[in-house]
């Protein structure tokens, strides 16, 4: 099928709220990992979001070239070709903007979309998220507002970060401390700030004691109930009923978190769950094991010739797709999207 258009893109995120499921949102720094990433989503018969971030786009752009809007246009052109081949929706998204990078990331994507959409076409992605976890609430929330109408113009959907994920992504770094956990004070000011939709659709990443990086389970006090608290300040900002879902939620920093854990985020309205770290060791341990397998193949040992059929980036490659492709299986059961594309 062909890339998520805006429409399927709303479609699967109002399937998702319905169905009580949410999509992994899969980061990818190669065309290598991005066909893992489709390939594992067609294997559990869900649609998906395939994303990249600052420096993933920096990366994809050639790594002496370092252009984070090159990247990104490269790598939405090769997965609008590639994605077609599949039975499941993909849809596009930018990880991670802090404010510094604005201006070299975001902010000219949304303008290369504006063009794109104005002259007939679709946008070349189909969500693009502002990180303005490090900046005051009320600075992070005139960004947010700003890029929003940009956002709906080229007919996209925005994301924003409201509290801090803790650890470290490409660069962005925080304290694991009681600043990870939002309030139910700024989900009432998002609502007033953004509205409900009125304004143009944005995904909310609320922080509920999530943190970056590599974490045994167990390890990182996880308070789902503050997505609930938080959907609920929102209902009575709106007048709606108590059992309301105003916000489409996002899990920041969800590795090494317990199903029950992801399981209750879920529930009280996540619909995407970003996935990096696991799917990154997923691609790696296969290259690993494939290296260590085939030592005498893949070097030449003691002045002898070693094996081609064993070097070739095309043999381990496969092998390490493979490997990522079923962690993002996992995934898709794990948020109980698994088989329910349609």
């Amino acid at each position: 099928m062909p890339i998520a258009t805006p429409e399927v893109y709303a479609d699967m995120l109002d399937r998702a709220k319905a169905g009580s499921f949410a999509y992994p949102a899969i980061n990818v720094s190669s065309s290598q990992t991005l066909n893992a990433a489709i390939k594992g989503f067609a294997d559990a018969g869900s649609d998906g979001i395939i994303q990249v971030s600052t420096g993933g786009a920096d990366y994809l752009s050639g790594p002496s070239i370092k252009n984070m809007v090159s990247g990104s246009l490269a790598f939405a052109s090769f997965a609008e070709q590639v994605a077609k081949n599949y039975d499941v929706n993909i849809a596009l998204h930018t990880d991670h903007c802090p404010k510094d990078k604005l201006d070299g990331f975001v902010r000219p994507l949304l303008q290369a979309s504006i063009e794109r959409v104005e002259a007939g076409g679709l946008p070349w992605f189909q969500s693009h998220m502002w990180d303005g976890s490090a900046v005051p609430l009320d600075e992070n929330l005139d960004i947010a507002r700003e890029l929003l109408a940009l956002a709906k113009r080229a007919n996209i959907v925005l994301e924003i970060e409201v509290g801090v994920v803790g650890g470290e992504e490409d660069g962005v770094a925080h304290e694991i401390n009681d600043k990870l956990y939002s309030t139910p004070d700024d989900a009432i000011a998002t609502i007033k700030a953004l509205g409900a939709g009125e304004n143009g659709r944005y995904l909310t990443a609320l922080t509920f004691g999530n943190v970056h990086g590599v974490y045994k389970p167990g390890n990182v006090k996880l308070r789902p109930e503050v997505l609930l608290e938080a959907q609920k300040a929102a209902a009575r900002e709106l007048g709606l009923g108590e059992d309301a879902r105003p916000f489409d939620l996002v899990f920041h920093g969800g590795s090494g978190s317990l199903p029950e854990e992801i399981s209750a985020a879920v529930d009280n309205g996540v619909v995407k769950m970003n996935v990096d770290t696991d799917t990154q060791y997923a691609f790696t341990r296969e290259i690993a094991g494939w290296m260590i397998s085939n030592y005498e193949g893949v070097l030449k040992v003691d002045g002898e010739v070693g094996d081609k059929k064993k070097y070739d980036p095309r043999a381990w490659g496969k092998a390490a797709e493979e490997g990522m492709a079923k962690r993002v299986v996992e995934a898709c059961e794990a948020l109980r999207s698994a088989g329910t594309h349609q």
